[in-house]
């Protein structure tokens, strides 16, 4: 492993210990959701399902009730677009 005080000195010795990219871990459901929501028929549910919930707003009268089901609602539909993010890479 590399000298952390020869990282500065402008060659490559610094890359000898950096450590390898972190292999997705078993049993991480993120690819499942990447997958799931590639391509056109994907990105039409994510759309509809971020409409539905996360671009929706309540009037003044909406109900306590009202209101806890749609933030459970955009809870997880902001969920699975975090999934889905971090299954594609990003």
């Amino acid at each position: 492993m590399a000298d952390p005080a020869d990282w500065n000195n402008g060659g490559w010795a610094w890359l000898e210990g950096v450590p390898p990219a972190a292999a997705v871990p078993a049993g991480d459901p993120a690819p499942s959701f990447a997958r799931c929501f590639a391509g056109p028929d994907g990105a039409r549910v994510l759309a509809t399902l971020t409409a539905m919930t996360l671009e929706r707003t309540l009037g003044p009268d909406a109900s306590d009730a009202a209101l806890r089901d749609l933030e459970g609602q955009r809870r997880l539909v902001a969920l699975i677009l975090a999934l889905t993010a971090r299954g594609q890479g990003a």
